[in-house]
């Protein structure tokens, strides 16, 4: 307090003027939360939610995990960053419409496992129908020299499916393999590497047209010729499957204005190439099994068939050359 003296007046106090403290306030971090570590489970629960299909969905998780779905069912198996990047990135192509067997990089056929992309067709179990009779063919062709070595020609080869069963499942049968699209081949090829042992050394593969990809020294000495050739018609295109009609190579699947050009081509230029009493097996589709049997009676194939696929479909010409 202080006290002032007027003249003529009492003093009088007036109260101090005093500045009041001022504090700066304490700088505050906002607080962080990290992000959960998503688990498998979640994952593969999202990709359920997804696609609506629980088996797809494990799939997907398991090639992203690169462990089987027993080993990642538990709840609290946690993901990595870069997985769960590539197990996204998979979702979303398959969400899309992209084929499960694209978007996974692979498939399996009979009794392996092959690399398969936008280049070539996806292996089905039609054409494994289309292996189990060219398979019979080839021991038939050895009934008489069981020692002697045949040969059966791919054409066509796509994936290499056909062809690299043949050689995975017979061990004194060489093969070759030819197709006109040279990215077609390089998958081959890959699948070609991948196989362990033997079977690979007794697999050629080549580029080109149908026969005119095959050396001319096996002009009459081949005992099996094997295809699964494109067989749908300009006016079917149309109406395939989209997830077939847009994704797989359409130069793999039209063969023309009526389905059967490829066919023709084969069975035509067959007789130059086949031993006596060689065979022919070529995948159809089931409306054309009475044409294709009178084109392959047209070209000089005497003992011909029609067989089933697993779902009781005509699927799979067979055809005989007569022996000498």
């Amino acid at each position: 307090m202080t006290t002032v003296r007027v003249p003529g007046t009492a003093a009088t106090t007036t109260p101090a003027t005093t500045t009041p403290a001022t504090t700066t306030p304490a700088a505050t971090t906002p607080a962080t939360t990290t992000p959960a570590v998503p688990t498998w489970r979640d994952l593969h629960d999202e990709a359920r939610r997804r696609l609506n299909n629980d088996m797809e969905a494990r799939w997907i998780v398991e090639e992203a995990s690169g462990c089987p779905w027993s080993e990642l069912a538990g709840e609290g198996m946690p993901a990595t960053a870069a997985a769960v990047n590539h197990f996204r990135s998979m979702l979303d192509r398959r969400a899309g419409g992209e084929p499960l067997q694209y978007v996974l990089g692979h498939w399996s056929f009979r009794t392996l496992d092959l690399m398969v992309d936008h280049r070539v067709l996806i292996p089905r179990p039609e054409t494994e129908q289309v292996v189990e009779a060219a398979l019979r063919e080839l021991d038939a062709a050895r009934e008489d020299d069981p020692g002697r070595r045949v040969v059966a020609v791919d054409l066509g080869t796509g994936s290499g499916a056909i062809a690299l069963s043949i050689a995975a499942e017979r061990p004194r049968v060489g093969v070759w393999a030819t197709d006109l699209s040279q990215s077609a081949i390089d998958v081959a090829s890959a699948n070609l590497a991948g196989m362990a042992g033997f079977p690979a050394t007794r697999v050629q593969l080549a580029q080109g047209s149908w026969w005119a990809a095959l050396p001319d020294d096996l002009r009459g000495k081949v005992d099996l010729v094997v295809s699964n050739p494109p067989y749908v018609s300009a006016g079917e295109m149309p109406s395939l499957d989209p997830v077939v009609r847009d994704w797989e190579p359409a130069d793999a699947l039209e063969a023309g204005s009526t389905g059967l050009e490829a066919l023709e081509d084969i069975l035509a230029d067959a007789t130059e190439w086949l031993t006596p009493g060689g065979a022919a097996v070529i995948e159809i589709s089931p409306q054309q099994a009475d044409t294709a049997a009178a084109i392959a009676r047209k070209y000089g194939f005497a003992d011909v068939r029609v067989e089933p696929d697993l779902a009781g479909r005509d699927r799979v010409l067979v055809a005989r050359l007569v022996s000498r």
